[in-house]
């Protein structure tokens, strides 16, 4: 987060709940520091000076050994902005204005999921009309990969 006082007052705010936290106020800090710490969950910017979140992000997912969750935390809103960064890799996605509360519950959500479960990907033997579903149905068996990605293959179709 390049604004300071946003920044401060995150900080203070997850502190509050017990949680260490890290802050860089520009886009090549940021990336130096989600690449080589460990963290439980990463809150990105969209709007860094040096380096923005899409390409921190992209960076990111393309390290082997970098798995954390991110939650971008931006002011850009529009349809397209979310769908981006989701696809660049973000495993959430808040807009500007936020209620800390609820940024709170994403990050304690986030941190709640198995590591190395947001390099998770699904695959199926069979079509379906709703790809966001997948992973979701019953006879999914999840397994864990060569290349340290989880994939589910699904059995059987569901019933009905």
């Amino acid at each position: 987060e390049d604004e300071h006082k946003i920044a401060n007052s995150i900080k203070k705010g997850l502190e509050q709940e017990s949680y260490a936290v890290d802050v860089a106020y520009n886009g090549t800090d940021g990336y130096d520091l989600a690449s080589s710490e460990n963290y439980d969950v990463i809150v990105l910017d969209l709007m860094l000076p040096d380096m923005d979140g899409l390409e921190i992000c992209k960076k990111l997912r393309k390290e082997e050994n970098v798995h954390t969750p991110i939650l971008m935390l931006t002011a850009k809103g529009q349809l397209e902005d979310k769908v981006e960064g989701l696809n660049s890799g973000a495993d959430d996605y808040l807009v500007k204005p936020f209620a800390f509360t609820e940024l709170l519950a994403r990050v304690k959500t986030l941190t709640r999921r198995p590591k190395n479960s947001s390099a998770c990907t699904a695959s199926r033997s069979w079509p379906t009309p709703w790809p966001w579903a997948r992973s979701a149905l019953p006879g999914a068996i999840w397994r864990k990969s060569t290349t340290t990605r989880c994939s589910a293959r699904i059995t059987k179709p569901p019933p009905g």
